[in-house]
């Protein structure tokens, strides 16, 4: 470590045989869990090869820090591992405790294909189906095969609905938004719909005036306008309610949501309606 700076910070070398999704995301929730320092991410994806691994020891004997890997291929972590050990830094294998558990559980060997989680398979195909339903079916564009969606989300402007489908569609949920607007009806095919689930997104009044007014403010737009109007928000959230009250549609209020929790909510309730129509 060069200077005092350096002791507030935590290199992180992120090593993964596929994209890095999977290594990037549990060091992440476990980050939130501390105080205190900076971290610095150092992400290698895509590493098959030994030469790859030379390039990440290069990397982590720059920036001296935490190695966390999700490889799988026997010669590839142990390359690493030693490098690792002579550089006098920890590597941390993550999927080791699961793999384990499964193999001795299921009393099979593990076959250390490397990428196989991201590999072109039926998943893969169903993501990507959902993906092209959620585009085509984005704020109301479209009802059509509007039967086939998992889910509608229904809610007034600026309440996380197109990023929480896309999300959903990566998670193979096929996903349809629909605006909520004083003095416009709801499309006529949400009335007795049977097959997906209609759930009805909502927020904090004020902060939604708030959101409003940054968007138009980029937009380079009049700030003060009703769509921003404090009194006239909480009147359009209101109404929302109440049509999702009188259709009995369930409602998540996504004011201290992230996107990613608001769609972990909506899936339990998919599987929950599912369980009950079983």
């Amino acid at each position: 470590m060069d200077n005092e700076d350096d002791f507030k910070k935590l290199h992180l070398h992120l090593v993964s045989d596929a994209s890095g999704e999977t290594v990037l995301g549990i060091a992440r929730v476990c980050l939130l869990q501390f105080d205190g320092f900076e971290t610095v991410e150092h992400l290698s994806p895509l590493v098959r090869h030994l030469d790859d691994v030379d390039k990440v020891l290069d990397r982590i004997a720059r920036y001296p820090g935490l190695c966390i890997f999700t490889l799988v291929n026997t010669e590839i972590r142990e390359a690493l591992e030693t490098g690792c050990d002579e550089l006098g830094v920890p590597s941390v294998p993550v999927l080791d405790p699961i793999l384990g558990a499964i193999a001795n559980f299921m009393d099979v060997p593990m076959r250390g294909r490397p990428g196989r989680h991201h590999g072109m398979n039926s998943e893969y195909f169903s993501r990507i189906d959902a993906l092209h339903f959620v585009m085509a079916h984005d704020d109301g564009q479209s009802t059509r095969g509007l039967h086939d969606a998992d889910v509608v989300l229904l809610g007034v402007s600026r309440t996380s609905k197109t990023p929480t489908c896309i999300y959903l569609a990566n998670r193979g949920v096929k996903a349809a938004n629909f605006p909520i607007v004083p003095g416009c009806a709801l499309p006529e095919e949400l009335d007795g719909l049977k097959g997906p689930l209609v759930v009805c997104l909502t927020k904090d009044p004020k902060l939604l005036s708030q959101i409003r007014r940054n968007r138009l403010r980029l937009l380079g737009q009049e700030e003060q306008t009703d769509y921003t109007d404090t009194e006239r928000v909480e009147e359009e959230v209101m109404m929302a309610k109440r049509l999702s009250a009188r259709n009995g549609w369930p409602i998540i209020d996504v004011t201290r949501r992230s996107i990613e929790e608001t769609a972990a909510q909506i899936i339990r309730l998919i599987a929950d309606r599912d369980e009950s129509r079983a």
